[in-house]
């Protein structure tokens, strides 16, 4: 499955500086649209969503009174609310700069003079790996509407046995991964730390967990750390079959494909990357795949020899010689897969045997 690209926007007047933040972010993973005035960054916020936007505070480069930097601030919140802003400019009074943070949303504000591309990294870095909506994702006329009498909002339909376990400790993603598995159906027990995850493995019974691996509550990951609180979890959820998903800041393909053959979990998603319409299809995807073996469990040893001949194009009367029984045995034993697998076709029967 491919990530989603992620899109900042640059707003800013200096072409230099222009050059600078795209080499920056383009590094970072990013893919960068530039604007040089709010008109521009209004057209390219309505165009599409973007998960960072570094904005110059003053876009006239003659008028050093004009801030529409602010404005473009505003925009944001206003267009494209899980976006988060960074505030850079060459001038600006510690008045400013609070009024940017608390009255405009920006998530931190840097000057130019003392402009350090390590620290930058760190700080685009700490916005990748922080759960996309901190802010209200919907606009405040969409919230008002929702809200408005009569209009009824279903509850998400729970499914009988399908329990989920997140352990996150970072309250802004727990919250998230709860949310989007509620609304998946799913009854949802969510954590903070090895504790109490281990207490809930040992006395209930789940079809699915997401985990971080890291539960210091820092975003400083060393992959080769094994005593990360979540490869243990990873090791427990894998000797109880439970399907497991992990949700995590560490991003080296070294070690994603290790934690892949190791724990034979369903889906890795990094931090960085994250979208909810992704996560959505992934956990469909691992509830599918999850009812597809448990259907599978269900057959007989003898069962399952007849499906896997089924699968392999045999005949009934192929069967039948191959396994040295009647071809009215091999009927009854096929009427009883179709029952157990809710099929009704040699074919759909096929594609539950392999998976497709």
């Amino acid at each position: 499955m491919m990530a989603p690209i992620l899109k900042v926007l640059v707003v800013e007047d200096d072409r230099s500086w222009q050059q600078i933040l795209s080499e920056l972010l383009s590094d970072c993973g990013l893919q960068v649209d530039i604007a040089g005035s709010l008109e521009e960054a209004s057209r390219h916020l309505k165009a599409q969503p973007h998960r960072l936007a570094v904005v110059d505070l003053s876009l006239s480069p003659k008028d050093h009174s004009n801030y529409d930097g602010l404005r473009v601030l505003d925009e944001v919140r206003r267009l494209d609310p899980n976006c988060r802003t960074i505030l850079l400019t060459g001038f600006a009074t510690v008045e400013l700069a609070v009024t940017a943070l608390t009255d405009h949303g920006a998530f931190t504000f840097l000057r130019k003079e003392s402009f350090h591309r390590g620290q930058f990294r760190d700080i685009v870095n700490r916005i990748l790996v922080s759960p996309p909506n901190l802010a209200n994702p919907l606009p405040a006329s969409v919230i008002k509407a929702s809200a408005s009498p009569g209009r009824f909002q279903p509850a998400p339909i729970r499914l009988p046995g399908q329990k989920a376990l997140v352990v996150e400790d970072d309250a802004g993603w727990r919250n998230i991964l709860e949310e989007l598995l509620s609304e998946a159906g799913f009854q949802v027990r969510a954590c903070a730390s090895f504790g109490d995850a281990h207490g809930y493995l040992r006395k209930e019974k789940f079809t699915l967990a997401v985990l971080d691996l890291s539960l210091s509550g820092t975003n400083n990951y060393n992959a080769s750390d094994p005593d990360l609180d979540g490869y243990q979890l990873l090791a427990n959820a894998h000797a109880e079959g439970i399907a497991t998903i992990v949700v995590s800041g560490i991003a080296e393909p070294e070690e994603i494909e290790r934690i892949y053959s190791e724990y034979s979990i369903a889906a890795y998603i990094e931090k960085q990357t994250f979208d909810r319409a992704m996560f959505r299809r992934v956990v469909e995807e691992t509830r599918a795949a999850n009812k597809s073996r448990d259907e599978l469990g269900a057959l007989t040893e003898r069962e399952r020899e007849v499906l896997d001949l089924l699968a392999q194009g045999l005949t009934n009367k192929e069967i039948a010689e191959k396994l040295v029984i009647t071809t009215n045995t091999v009927k009854r034993h096929l009427k009883a897969i179709f029952e157990k697998l809710d099929v009704h076709t040699r074919s759909a029967a096929t594609a539950k045997a392999t998976g497709r």
